[in-house]
């Protein structure tokens, strides 16, 4: 009867853990395409280009709006642009407009004093990280200003610095959780039922999902107020749940639920299938000892189904984080993305697999030592990993770096070249590894650990006899404490336990229960180091731990510089930055044009050479030389100078400078109001009524 209900069962746990893979395969599937159909490519990193009035200009007449250019569409509010006049009185009305592409601009109030204005934006890139500046202009002339700009509400603060936390702490569970659960079925399928490797996994998963909900509250007040209050803002996540950056937290909340079902199938089901196999002894899965059915076909199945689930909800994880930072804008968006995403999971495999190998080594029972197959196994694993790594390495610094200046000259260059000098390290460290990998063996492995349980025998065996000493009735006069030294070996012993236990009476329940817990801390303290003299016993084991113990340390180091990088501006956007608005702060040099000229009439025809400087936005110096086709000065009647930029609809400004000296005209304080392609003008009159104009295009700023 019994033989005939075994097989009646097992194929009833097979079918549930089947069903159960099934399962969790359909929901990843489905919850990974949610989160892939939801994302959309966008443009790059946020980056002022361009105003008007530009960074320093003077301009002649109150504008009445500013406008902002930006590398891309920003998301503002209102506040987020402000201007303020040179007592720091705020002199826009407050509401932000879109002007079309990405140039956004506010209404100024009329009547304007003239002097220094100071424009302050605060807004949120596409790739949903914080973007704020300022910049001045002046009317009439510069002026002293009395503003005093704050630190930025968007990004800092108290609630900056917890969003902070939230990423580090978001990365650290994604490695964890990944590279844990891919170390276990890919490499060490006894670790299934480690404990220590299990508290890892989990752990992996809680810090992931508690930063992520932390994530979710704190964005709204991150990208707005930057107050504390705002957190639990019920108005504030509403809108934060339809941004993309809000859809992503969302979405990763969803696949971490998925992950939890492949968490409990992995650390319960399959764990216990392979401590089955383990505990048969024989190594081999013999279908008639297990009623009739395949447990390896089974085992394979269920290792199959795991991979394929586990890399779903890694895969979907890494695509959260893809299409909400750097790599869901700029160039090539379509292609960054899933580059993004190998790139996520090749750095989750190789440290997330480095820490539980780094677990397995020093926290795992002495029984379930990991073996040189296992390590092995993971080394390729890493080295895969590395080479994915690499690769969109590669390809992503091309992308946000963009040219060999920016490397160097940008922050984001150069924390990318810190980043690479560790990768170097680390694979220095893990080639010295390899190496301790190769000495690891079994044989010489099982002859120290005998000699060590020898040798803890022999505390063991002391700590029984105390423990067999403890349990014996025992009297104790009251003047045990002062008997001689060659008292008997059994009074000896009893005023022993009687003085361990701190009690005037023997025979005390309290006396009783101090030796009983005495007793059970010296027995844990006696396992404890047997099953460190069993781990440190193999000296090629001990030469790997320390070793895996040092690229853990790297790669710590490692993971805070990658959470630094991912929110700091591409060094190809910092770079257009600087180059477009360089010409407001920045002399670009003296300018010289020579016009030739022809009036029509007697003695009509010369030349006419203009020349600015600085040449840039602001004011200027100009002198105009007219000279005949000698080359000697040309003493004309009237020289006046025009400026126009077609671009920006400006001009034509017409200047009439001051004769100096024989064919030489100056005039001082020339204002430029914006850097562009400028048409100067020229007029030359050689007499009452013979007069031209001649024109050319030059670069000012």
């Amino acid at each position: 009867m019994t033989q005939a209900i075994a097989p009646r069962a097992a194929a009833t746990t097979t079918g549930g853990v089947a069903f159960r893979v099934r399962v969790l395969l359909l929901l990843l599937l489905a919850v990974i395409g949610a989160v892939l159909a939801g994302a959309a490519p966008a443009s790059a990193h946020a980056a002022l280009t361009g105003s008007d009035p530009q960074q320093g200009a003077v301009v002649s007449r109150a504008p009445t709006q500013v406008s902002l250019t930006f590398s891309e569409q920003v998301a503002m509010s209102d506040g987020s642009v402000r201007v303020l006049d040179p007592k720091g009185k705020r002199v826009d009305t407050g509401k932000a407009t879109d002007l079309g592409g990405t140039t956004y601009g506010v209404k100024l109030h009329s009547g304007l004093p003239d002097g220094t204005f100071t424009v302050t934006y605060q807004v949120v890139s596409a790739d949903s990280h914080p973007v704020s500046g300022a910049f001045t202009f002046s009317v009439g002339a510069p002026s002293q200003t009395s503003v005093a700009l704050s630190d930025p509400a968007v990004g800092g603060g108290v609630v900056g610095a917890l969003y902070g936390v939230g990423r580090y702490v978001s990365y650290a569970g994604f490695i964890l959780l990944v590279g844990g659960a891919a170390f276990v079925l890919a490499c060490w399928q006894r670790g299934a039922g480690v404990r220590p490797v299990q508290r890892l996994v989990v752990s992996g998963w809680l810090a992931l999902t508690g930063a992520t909900l932390a994530l979710l509250l704190l964005r709204g007040s991150y990208v707005g107020s930057g107050k504390v209050g705002d957190i639990f803002d019920l108005t504030l996540l509403g809108q934060v749940l339809q941004t993309k950056a809000g859809a992503a937290l969302v979405s990763r909340l969803l696949l971490l639920a998925a992950g939890a079902l492949f968490i409990a199938v992995l650390f319960g089901a399959y764990a216990r299938r392979d401590e089955a196999d383990a505990t048969d002894g024989s190594g081999k899965d013999d279908a008639s000892d297990k009623g009739g059915v395949d447990v390896d076909a089974e085992k394979r199945d269920l290792t199959f189904g795991l991979a394929i689930g586990g890399a779903v909800v890694a895969a979907g994880l890494a695509a959260s984080w893809a299409m909400a930072e750097h790599a869901s804008t700029g160039i090539q968006a379509g292609l960054a993305m899933p580059v993004d995403v190998l790139h996520l999971l090749a750095v989750a495999v190789w440290l997330g697999g480095l820490s539980t190998l780094l677990v397995a080594l020093f926290r795992a029972p002495a029984e379930t030592q990991i073996d040189a197959v296992a390590v092995r196994r993971f080394s390729r694993l890493a080295f895969g990993s590395v080479t994915v790594l690499a690769a969109t390495g590669i390809y992503q610094s091309w992308r946000q770096v963009g040219s060999w200046s920016a490397l160097t000259g940008t922050w984001y260059g150069q924390l990318l070249l810190i980043k690479i000098g560790l990768v170097a390290v680390l694979v220095g460290i893990a080639w010295i590894s390899r190496r301790w990998t190769a000495q690891l063996s079994e044989a010489p492995r099982a002859k120290v650990m005998a000699t060590a349980g020898a040798k803890a025998g022999t505390t063991a065996g002391g700590t029984a006899l105390a423990e067999l000493r403890t349990k014996q009735p025992t009297k104790v006069p009251a003047n045990s404490r002062n008997s001689s030294a060659e008292g008997s070996d059994s009074r000896d012993a009893d005023s022993r336990d009687a003085n361990s236990a701190g009690s005037n009476s023997a025979g005390s329940n309290s006396g009783d229960s101090r030796r009983t817990a005495q007793l059970a801390r010296q027995q844990a303290a006696v396992a404890t180091t047997r099953q460190k003299r069993l781990r440190d016993a193999d000296p090629a084991r001990a030469g790997l731990r320390r070793s895996v113990l040092a690229e853990a340390g790297v790669a710590v180091v490692l993971l805070a510089v990658t959470t630094v990088l991912t929110s700091t501006e591409p060094g190809r956007t910092e770079e257009a930055a600087q180059q477009a608005t360089s010409s407001s702060s920045q002399r670009s040099g003296p300018l010289s044009l020579k016009l030739p000229f022809d009036t029509g009439g007697q003695d009509g025809k010369g030349t006419a050479e203009v020349t600015l400087d600085p040449a840039r936005v602001g004011g200027n110096e100009m002198h105009v030389f007219v000279e005949r086709p000698n080359g000697k000065a040309f003493d004309v009647p009237e020289v006046k100078v025009a400026f126009t930029l077609a671009a920006k609809k400006i001009g034509p400004l017409p200047v009439t400078p001051d004769r100096i000296a024989t064919g030489h005209w100056s005039a001082i304080g020339v204002q430029i109001p914006m850097a562009g392609d400028w048409e100067i003008a020229v007029t030359v009159r050689t007499s009452d009524i013979d007069q031209t104009t001649v024109t050319k295009n030059a670069k000012i700023g």
